[in-house]
Formats: C-alpha cells, structure tokens, sequence
C-alpha cells in the first residue's frame, strides 16, 4: 500500500460540491455520494479526516447581511445551512460502511451531538470520519476559520481547500483566460496580495501555526486520494 504524506487532514469542502450541477443552489445526494466515494479513498490509505463543509449552496450569510439582514442573524442561518449539508454528507458515508460522527458548534439538541473536541480527536485517530457543522458556533466567522481552528484543535497536518477551480490564480480564471495560476505561495503572498485562498484571517491562523493549505479541484474524480500521496495536485501554501 502507497504511503501517504499527509495523516491527517482536515477537508474544507464549499457549499457548490454538494450542488446539482448547473445549479446555482440547492443539494445533490448525487454529488454527495461522490464526495462520500473520495473520502473513502483517504480512509483506505489510513488517513484520518475531519470535514467542515460550507454552506453556500443554500444560503449565505454575507448575502442575506447585504439584503438588510442583521449580519448576527444571517451569519445563523449560513451556519445552519453547514449542518445540513453535513447530515446529507454523513448519511451519504454510511451507505458505503464509513463510520461517521456529526458534531455542531451550535447547540442542536436531538438534532446533531454538540462538539466535544477531545471525542473528534480521538474518533479521527482511530479511523472514523468526523464532521463538523455550525461552522465556529459564532457570527462574523467564515467556514474557513473553522477548518482552521478544527483542523488545529485535531492537530492535523494540512487543511486541503476543495472546490470547482484548480488551485489559486492572480485574478478569477473564470473572467480572465490569460489568469496565472500558482503552484506555490507563501502565506505572506496570500495576505499581501489578498488573493482568495481563504479569508483572511484563516490565512493569518494556518501562518502562525504552520498548518500548509492545499487548494485543488474537488470536482476531478482522483484528486484527492493523489494529493494525499504527494502528487503536486492544485496550490499549496505554506
């Protein structure tokens, strides 16, 4: 069996790998069941994995704010919207055996268990997959600073960023064909250039604690699994 490089990770997934393609919102169980197919990939290798999945396919709190929301109140909302894309993402893990565990930051009685950190810890080190909802559990903070704060509470190896573009780029490579895409950055380059990577100040958490980000393509079939045994698959900054 391939050794991997990375034990364990955290995997940051955006809201849209749950989306129906050509969708602009909404749950595919499909593209759920193909996340789940790759997360099991990693297991076989004996990588431990935490999960934070965003909410952006249903709702997002920053847009909501921007419509006359109280920016507290819609940030709950995007946050509730993270723990249903996690319940779809675990039931889609238990159809194909991968043992699971669900944790909210938000307290969810008879829902989703609350977070108990020391349980995710020990759980990810023994194999299960462990999810985590709700976001930090309080407004004003993206899904990126929780996958950097749970990736750190878990002492992972590297948060591995997955979503519909193919690393980091010098401007949107979706409006700009002539955009350079980078296959390695500094943290400093990140925050100086505010290139979007993550936000800021997940960017400014993973410099201070030397957790590297890898930023790749979740929708290419294999990446993930390649990455995990070194292939220098998307951007990585460290």
């Amino acid at each position: 069996m391939p050794k991997p490089k990375f034990k364990k990770i955290i995997l940051k997934l955006s809201g849209e790998t749950m989306m129906p393609p050509k969708s602009k919102a909404g749950i595919s169980f499909t593209e759920a069941a193909g996340v789940a197919k790759e997360i099991k990939d990693l297991t076989s290798l004996g990588v431990g994995v935490g999960i934070v999945v965003g909410g952006g396919n249903i709702i997002r709190g920053h847009t909501v704010s921007a419509k006359g929301t109280m920016r507290s109140r819609a940030d709950m909302m995007g946050m509730l919207a993270t723990v249903i894309n996690s319940m779809v993402l675990q039931q889609e893990l238990e159809k194909i055996k991968i043992e699971s565990l669900l944790f909210s930051s938000l307290p969810m009685l008879n829902i989703v268990p609350p977070l108990n950190r020391e349980l995710a810890y020990s759980k990810i080190d023994a194999g299960s997959v462990v999810i985590f909802a709700g976001g930090t559990g309080n407004p004003f903070f993206s899904t990126d600073t929780a996958a950097v704060l749970r990736a750190l509470e878990v002492d992972a190896h590297a948060i591995f960023k997955g979503t519909k573009v193919d690393g980091v780029y010098d401007s949107d490579p979706m409006k700009n064909k002539n955009a350079k895409k980078f296959d390695k950055l500094s943290y400093l380059d990140v925050l100086k250039r505010e290139l979007k990577v993550m936000d800021l100040t997940a960017v400014s958490m993973c410099m201070d604690n030397n957790l590297p980000i890898v930023v790749f393509d979740m929708f290419k079939a294999g990446n993930l699994r390649k990455i995990v045994l070194g292939e220098p698959i998307g951007t990585i900054v460290a």
